[in-house]
């Protein structure tokens, strides 16, 4: 798999993507997430892609003070290939090189699978609560 920053070109396939893996949801407009992040350390939203066909995703971030994931997707077909780790081992490591001291990332409760592939890869529960406040919202 070749990983790659996120091109306008891929915009199709990425939602396509995101779609397969059940992450789009009806408050969340994902053209509009996208727009979002090309406007904030877009070189952190990264694509893998296999023989041009985009099969991975990572949407990151960091805020001097903490990194952040979202949107790590595989194509429900090329799991269990090592792409999500080998995905998340790139941005992980653009987010150390930047100088962040740790990553945060958030997943549904309900996810067991994924659950499971982030403590695979060294990722434990904090005890936080997480909240949230939608300031701009994305459906009409």
């Amino acid at each position: 798999m070749n990983i790659r920053p996120f091109a306008i070109a891929d915009e199709e396939a990425v939602i396509a993507l995101w779609q397969s893996c059940e992450l789009v949801r009806p408050w969340n407009d994902p053209r509009k997430d996208i727009r979002r992040k090309l406007t904030t350390q877009p070189e952190l939203f990264l694509v893998g892609e296999v023989e041009g066909a985009v099969v991975a995703t990572v949407m990151a971030g960091f805020d001097g003070h903490r990194g952040w994931v979202n949107y790590l997707a595989v194509s429900p077909e090329h799991r269990r290939s090592g792409f999500g780790r080998a995905i998340m081992d790139h941005v992980e490591a653009c987010l150390k090189d930047r100088g962040c001291p740790k990553l945060n990332l958030q997943v549904r409760a309900s996810n067991h699978d994924v659950l499971e592939f982030y403590r695979r890869l060294g990722y434990a529960q904090d005890e936080v609560v997480s909240l949230g406040k939608r300031l701009i919202p994305d459906a009409p």
